[in-house]
Order: C-alpha cells, then structure tokens, then sequence
C-alpha cells in the first residue's frame, strides 16, 4: 500500500500540484457555510431522542433553524477571517479561528434563544443539537483543512519538492528556524528532528521534534534515514569545528545549509529565502582572523588613500574596507572599464556620504600616472595592480613585466617624488622560489621597492615607508578555484584538478585584506611580511567538500578529473625561502620575513635592462634576466626550463 502510494506521490498526475492556484476565498466561504448546513442536519438526527416535542408555536420549522444557523455562522466566520487562509498551509492558528468562530456563534445562539424564551416563551433551537451542531461542525472543518494539508504534503514531499531537514542547535535561533519552517506559506523544508553535540540533548524533545546527539553511528544509521539536509544556526557555525562535525553531515551526502546571524534577521524571522547552502569559505579549517582596527583608524582617517588594481578581487576589497576608516578621499585606479563601472554603482549605493573618485588609467603608463599624483597627492597607496594567473602569464612573460615590474616600479618612484606616507605592495606566495613566470615577476617587484627604500634610507630620506606582503590563494577571487569549480559543478562535471597531490594555502579575500591593512600600518619601512595562511588544503578534497556542499555525490553524481599540472604551476607554494627566517610581530597572524638585501644600483640597472627586453616582446631574453636576477627561479612544465640548463 505505502509503494502504491508513493508512486503514485511521484507520478505526472500530481507533479503539478504544488503549483495550482489558491482557491478564492468566497469558493472557501461556500465550502465551510455546506458543512456547516451537514453539520446541523447530522446534530438533529442525533438528538431526537434527547429533545422533547414542544408546540408548534414555540419552535421554528427545521429548515427555518438551519438557516438562521447558517446565517450567523457566516457573520462569525467573517469576523475571524476563518476564510481567508490557504487551506494547504493552516496551521494551528487557522484551528483556533475556527473554534473562536464556532464556539462564540454557539453562545450567542444559546444567549438569543434563553432571553426569548424568558421574555416572550419562544423558544427558536433545541439546545442539544446546537451543542452537538458545535462539535460536528468544528470537527469537519478542521479535518477539511488538515485533509488538504496532508494530501498537498504527501505529493510535493514524494515529488521531490520538499526538503526533509534537522536542525543543528537546539538554542533560541534555532526555535526561530524551526517556527519559521512550520509556519512559512512557502512549503520548501520539512522540519523532522534536531541535532547538537551536547550529550545531554537527546534525552529532549522541542517542539515535538526529538533532539539527537551528533556522532557518526547515529548519523549514518538515523539521522540519513530522515533527513537529506541540516540546517546549521549562526551560532554553531561560530563555535563548531569544520573538520570534525560539518564533515560528518557532507561524508554521508547531507546538504549543509545555514541561515544568517539573528541580528540581521528582519521581524525577528528569517525568510525561506535566506537560508543558503554553506560555502567553502565557511570550511576553513581553522579560526577565522581578527585585527585590532583602532591604529588603523587613527592612521587612515582624513586621508587620502589610492588603491591601484582597484576593480579587482582584491582591491575592490580593500577599498570597502578602507572606506570604513572614514578617509578624506579614497582614489580608485584600474584600467578595467567595466567592473569598476559596476565598483562605483556598488560604492555610490553603499556609501552615499563617502567621497571617492574613480580613475581609469595603467600603472604602465608613467605620463598618466603623474597627472593623477598630481591632481591628487595621496597620503597612502596599496598596490593590489597585477597581472596573476601563472598559465597565461608563462604565455606572455612580456606583459608580465610590464604590468608587474615595470608598473610597480613607476608607482614606487612616484610615491616618492610625491611624499607618499606609505607604499603598501600585494605580492603573491608564488614569489617564493618562483617556478613560473608571474612568481618570478612579483619577486622582482619586491626586491625593486624594498632595494629602493634602504636606498633612501641611506640618503637619509624616510619619507615614504615601502611595505611588502604576502600571501596565497585567496578564496572567491576572480580566476581562483572556487567560482572555477562552481560553474563545472553547476554544468554536472566534471570538476578538473591538475593533480591529487597538489596543495594550497587559502583565506578569505576579507581576511588577506584586513591583514593587508594592518601590515601597512605597523610597517617600519623595507619589511616583507607574511600571513599565517593555516594548514595548506588539498585541492582535490576541497573539490570534494564543494561538489558534497552541492548537494551531489563525487564521483557518482559528478566526476573529478585530473588533467596534469600546467606551465609554471607546482605542487605547494611556499611562504618562505629556505634561507629566509621569520620574525614574530604583535600581530601572531603576520609575521616579517627576513629576506636577502640587493643593491639599488644593480637592481635599478638590471630592472631597467629587462623592461626594455619586455617593450620588444623578447621572451626567451625577458625570461633570462629574471632568472639572473632571481637565481632561485627555476621553471617547472615550461618551454623556459632549457634556460636553467
């Protein structure tokens, strides 16, 4: 019987179920004031024997009772708006409409009848079948509404529409998820129990719904059984450990979703709409990082900030970070036209009262570089400008020098002719013992800005303070693995790694720039600091954690291939050279790296060589020089490894 049912739950028949139309309230209306007539009629048949025959005089014939019966009900099913409700998503509200309207119109009848009889011996109802009138009619029109709600139910659940869920939490945000979910006209999750690590929770029940303890037996022999989906509240996911319990759900195929902190929820409710599938950023296997922000504040207010590569990942960040700080005027420089079209719509909505200007222009070009220091003359600048993706830029190592070298080096000499106070250089993990051409031209970079600051200093200028960091992959960034796999996954697969050794170091893109803005605060000049990036994650578990997250199966429900390493690329990036130590700062985030001292002259000369090798698009002498200039470059799955020969 239960199979029978369940395909015919599944069929064509009923796929379309949920999407009918509500039936009219005055189609309702018609519908209770029939029962209600039925409900009469089945009272009188049962209470003949417990009425005794009065004259005719004193009673109304038996349609004329209906009737006024019917009548009044109407009136009380009007006031209470018992009609207006969708009779698939009642609820115990709708109940209590009913018996208000039910119960009120039976004492008011009963009161009408006593005074006429009192006052004038008329006598309009027997009083049992009215009691008995009550409870029928009461009993039929819940059971239509509890009816239709169960048979709607069935068919979504069984047609795949309806999600069963447990919820992770068992505190007030939890309770609010829940009364959301069995309260909501939108019938997309189907509460079936709770979940919490406390071992002490399972011998509760809230709401009705038992409350299990979260361990692997229980969820691989219970909890899958039930739901297909856990619904993790705001304040679990601040105090959980990724590993251990949401990895739990995601190994045994459970969607993990999550709704957003109770102090943004509106009317002290969440929407269906709000609770989202958990990101990969939420799975980082360690704390999320946390800066002290008042030096900065005091640092950055009432200045004039510039942000080069403003419309990138990274800049467009740190220029919504900066503008907390309240600056005088913070200057956008990119020369992508249209996302920082899109940054500034974004900024204008976001920050109406916040003076900032956008400027289109490349950091290669030096004439239009001046013009802006001059119109401008910013106090701060962060260099986030760069070109980033290894494959191509091991294709064009040309414009790699051009954009990365020889626009830092612009820049770097312009902040110092205009007094800049501080010069704060993004650079890249993939700097470090560079196997690929982009690694190589940011190391270079550094080595530029960091030879020309000690320069200075012994020419006793110290005015403008040069700050390197660094730090790996940063998740969500533009061309990073996150949205590259998400639309593979979005397309049913399959999901290309270049290899099931190679490993990463990640963080979000907020963190890598909170951590940018305080290096640059608490740099004394010429230092090269490095970000604590956590435990490295392998790409190929991180494919897996997305696809689960997805709701699918790895390797059953979508494929992961390997596809080879490409030109430039290794295995793990490091953060240090081998011959470079670190030294701790206040900070135990951000470390600074102790890193070999070149001479400006040589560099200056050697950098100067190499931008003209680039302006005549000479690769293979471009490629050459970096490696002189950097001789731990050695390039691996290139056509430039015969050069380390």
């Amino acid at each position: 019987m239960n199979e029978n049912l369940n395909i015919l739950g599944k069929s064509d028949i009923f796929s379309h179920l949920s999407n009918l139309k509500y039936i009219p309230r005055w189609a309702v209306l018609i519908v209770d004031v029939i029962l209600c007539i039925i409900s009469y009629y089945i009272a009188h048949y049962f209470s003949m024997n417990l009425v005794h025959e009065l004259p005719d005089q004193r009673i109304l014939n038996f349609v004329q009772r209906n009737f006024i019966v019917g009548f009044s009900q109407i009136i009380f099913f009007w006031i209470f708006h018992t009609y207006s409700g969708v009779l698939r998503y009642s609820s115990y509200v709708d109940a209590a409409k009913l018996f208000l309207a039910v119960f009120l119109n039976l004492v008011t009848l009963l009161i009408i009848n006593t005074l006429l009889d009192l006052s004038n011996g008329i006598v309009i109802f027997y009083t049992w079948p009215l009691i008995i009138y009550a409870v029928i009619a009461f009993f039929l029109l819940f059971t239509l509404r509890l009816g239709v709600k169960l048979i709607y139910d069935f068919f979504t659940q069984n047609s795949g529409q309806v999600t069963p869920v447990m919820i992770f939490g068992t505190q007030s945000a939890a309770i609010g998820i829940a009364t959301m979910i069995l309260s909501s006209h939108e019938i997309k999750y189907k509460l079936v129990g709770f979940i919490d690590n406390d071992k002490n929770a399972k011998e509760r029940r809230i709401m009705g719904f038992k409350v299990f303890h979260l361990n692997e037996e229980t969820v691989k022999n219970i909890i899958v059984k039930k739901a297909k989906a856990i619904i993790v509240t705001p304040l679990k996911m601040n105090t959980i450990n990724p590993k251990v319990d949401l990895d739990i759900f995601l190994n045994n195929n459970l969607a993990v979703l999550t709704s957003p902190p109770m102090s943004i929820w509106k009317n002290d409710m969440p929407s269906l709409k709000q609770i989202k599938s958990i990101q990969i950023e939420d799975l980082l296997e360690r704390p999320q990082i946390e800066i002290a922000t008042d030096l900065i504040a005091g640092q950055l207010k009432g200045s004039i900030i510039l942000v080069t590569g403003a419309a990138g990942s990274i800049g467009s960040e740190i220029v919504r970070q900066v503008i907390q700080y309240q600056p005088k005027l913070v200057v956008l420089l990119d020369q992508a036209e249209s996302p920082m079209h899109i940054l500034q719509l974004q900024l204008e909505e976001m920050y109406p009262d916040q003076n900032f200007t956008v400027f289109l222009g490349d950091v290669r070009n030096k004439e239009r570089m001046e013009y802006m220091f001059d119109m401008y003359k910013p106090d701060f600048i962060y260099h986030a400008a760069a070109y980033k993706h290894v494959p191509l830029m091991e294709d064009n190592p040309v414009e790699s020098i051009q954009v990365n070298v020889q626009g830092t080096k612009i820049m770097a000499d312009l902040a110092v002719k205009y007094k800049v106070k501080r010069f704060v250089m993004i650079s890249t993990d993939k700097a470090v013992n560079p196997t690929n051409v982009m690694g190589a031209s940011k190391r270079i970079a550094e080595i530029y800005v960091q030879s020309l600051y000690h320069n200075l200093l012994a020419e006793g200028n110290n005015t403008t303070k040069f700050i390197t960091t660094r730090f790996g992959n940063v998740l969500g960034s533009n061309g990073s693995v996150i949205p590259h796999f998400k639309k593979q996954i979005e397309k049913g697969g399959p999901v290309t790694v270049t290899h099931p050794e190679i490993i990463r170091y990640f963080m979000t893109i907020p963190e890598a720039c909170m951590l940018v803005l305080e290096a640059g605060n608490m740099g004394e000049g010429g230092e090269i600091f490095i970000f604590d990036m956590g435990s490295p994650v392998k790409i190929v578990n991180l494919a897996r954690k997305m696809i689960r997250l997805a709701g699918y199966i790895p390797e059953v429900d979508i494929k992961i291939e390997f596809t080879g390493l490409r030109p430039g690329e290794k295995l793990y990036e490091e953060l240090l050279n081998n011959k470079e130590i670190t030294q701790p700062t206040h900070n135990p985030k951000i470390m600074i790296a102790a890193v070999h001292q070149y001479s400006f002259e040589e560099v200056s000369s050697q950098i100067d060589e190499l931008i003209q090798y680039s302006l005549h698009s000479k690769n293979f002498l471009t490629v050459s020089l970096m490696k002189k200039i950097v001789p731990e470059f050695l390039s691996k799955n290139s056509q430039y490894e015969r050069l380390d020969a």
